[in-house]
């Protein structure tokens, strides 16, 4: 089995793709089959499994397809190592990065209020 960790990046989409080849030959499923479950044309499909030539939509429609979608379920979950890391993951709430403050620059001719005008050093 593959190790992701040293796995070039298409080493692991080679990978996946295959994964999911074998789950529609387990599930006894035709190419064509599967590429009416996911919305896709046969031969999308073929390079998929033959080429690991894909979007990332077209990779989802046939996980989706295959009934997979549960087992995506688990990755990119924050798995704290240390009490240490508990803390800020359970604080996380913020969605967005702070913003920067914003200086405006007045263009030639604009006119600037005074409070806002600091005076040069």
């Amino acid at each position: 089995m593959l190790d992701f960790g040293f796995a070039s990046e298409q080493e692991a989409r080679t990978e996946l793709c295959q994964r999911l080849r074998a789950q529609r030959l387990v599930q006894g499923l035709s190419q064509a089959e599967l590429a009416e479950r996911a919305g896709l044309s046969v031969s999308t499909v073929k390079l998929i499994e033959g080429k690991a030539q894909c979007t990332l939509e077209n990779f989802m429609r046939v996980v989706i397809g295959l009934g997979l979608a549960g087992e995506l379920q688990a990755l990119f979950v924050f798995k704290p190592k240390s009490i240490a890391q508990m803390e800020p993951a359970a604080q996380a709430s913020r969605v967005r990065a702070p913003r920067k403050a914003r200086t405006h620059q007045p263009q030639p001719g604009e006119e600037v209020p005074a409070h806002t005008v600091k005076p040069s050093p």
